[in-house]
């Protein structure tokens, strides 16, 4: 791999652990805030249709910002939060999301980290700090491990390229973070 690429495949790495898992059970149609949701007319709809349909929920419900899903179908809270303008601890995000419950894909919330995961994602946290990004946030158990709506510093000029480069040197931490999954 290319030393251009390797920031790239760390942060692919960092969106993963942060998105790649659901409560919901595979095929369910229900959503990972809880059992059942899922309603029986999205249940028909393949998971990109979904998500459309969801999208188009957030906006008709305050949130104006939010996105598509990507090509592939794929919408997570992680995404949202660090891919656009929305901010999901607002009042109004909040209120769009219980409206639009039925229609939230599976896995749009991700997952709670246990323990042992929680502990590594500080240590992550930890190790990034100490590779130059002094405001790097400690990651909440069910919160995204990178959250760049957290960091000030990362808007900043060079902000990018410090984080890069802070996420590649602890990416030993990230793939332990990945084999404890």
């Amino acid at each position: 791999m290319t030393g251009k690429l390797r920031p790239l495949a760390a942060l692919a790495m960092v969106a993963l652990i942060g998105a790649g898992c659901s409560n919901a059970p595979a095929g369910s149609g229900g959503t990972a805030a809880g059992p059942g949701g899922g309603s029986s007319a999205a249940a028909g709809n393949t998971a990109r249709e979904q998500a459309v349909k969801f999208s188009e929920c957030m906006r008709d419900n305050g949130v104006r910002d939010f996105p598509d899903p990507d090509a592939s179908g794929e919408l997570t809270i992680d995404g949202v939060a660090n891919d656009s303008s929305v901010n999901p601890d607002t009042a109004a995000f909040k209120q769009a999301a219980g409206a639009c419950k039925d229609l939230q894909p599976a896995g749009f919330t991700g997952h709670k980290r246990n323990a042992t995961e929680q502990k590594t994602a500080l240590e992550f946290a930890r190790c990034v700090r100490d590779n130059g990004v002094k405001d790097f946030p400690d990651p909440t158990p069910d919160g995204p491990l990178i959250d760049t709506n957290r960091i000030p510093s990362a808007a900043g000029n060079g902000g990018m390229s410090r984080l890069n480069a802070a996420t590649k040197a602890c990416g030993h931490l990230i793939a332990d973070l990945l084999r404890g999954q």
